[in-house]
């Protein structure tokens, strides 16, 4: 029975990986919703305590232009607060908020830009994954097709469009996200 329910446990986690491995490519070429809304429960799910121990880092010009640059685009796209705050926490994951180019040996495949996309993934050529709007907005056409994102953990959220290696890694930059696009919407 136990090696049963794990056998069908290792199936789920195997489709759910992957789903995300093809989701990436079709969510970089998806239609955007052009009249996204906030819901009230996007704004409680934001609101909400941040999941685990949080980091924070300091942040230099280039880091705070792109913050900005993120934001612009969730604007751009329509959506709330809340879909700025997980490209935010998620680009802190995965580039410390840097626009990566190509790290040579120390670089995960081919992952560039931002949101470390990969355009041998599908979600674009390197000078598009590297052009902060664009990586943006290919990140937020993802998340729009994760039913329910406005509802679900931020880490959760991130990780069904990333599908990282370390998928409980993207909460530690919640509350700092949070703060910065507090910080910066109405700017």
């Amino acid at each position: 029975m136990n090696t049963i329910f794990r056998k069908s446990m290792l199936s789920v986690a195997g489709l759910a990986f992957a789903g995300g491995v093809f989701a990436g490519p079709i969510a970089a070429h998806a239609n955007p919703v052009v009249d996204a809304k906030p819901t009230a429960a996007a704004v409680a799910v934001q609101a909400a305590k941040p999941q685990g121990e949080q980091s924070h880092i300091t942040l230099n010009d280039e880091q705070t232009a792109n913050v900005k640059a993120i934001i612009a685009a969730t604007k751009k796209a329509g959506l709330p607060e809340r879909a700025a705050v997980i490209s935010i926490a998620t680009s802190l994951q995965e580039s410390k908020l840097e626009n990566l180019g190509h790290l040579g040996d120390k670089n995960d495949h081919d992952s560039l830009g931002l949101f470390q996309q990969r355009p041998s993934s599908g979600w674009g050529t390197p000078e598009q994954i590297t052009d902060p709007e664009y990586s943006t907005t290919a990140f937020l056409k993802g998340l729009k097709q994760v039913d329910g994102w406005q509802d679900m953990p931020l880490t959760v959220a991130a990780q069904t469009v990333q599908v990282s290696a370390y998928p409980d890694a993207y909460a530690q930059w919640e509350q700092q996200a949070t703060d910065l696009v507090a910080q910066y919407w109405n700017s």
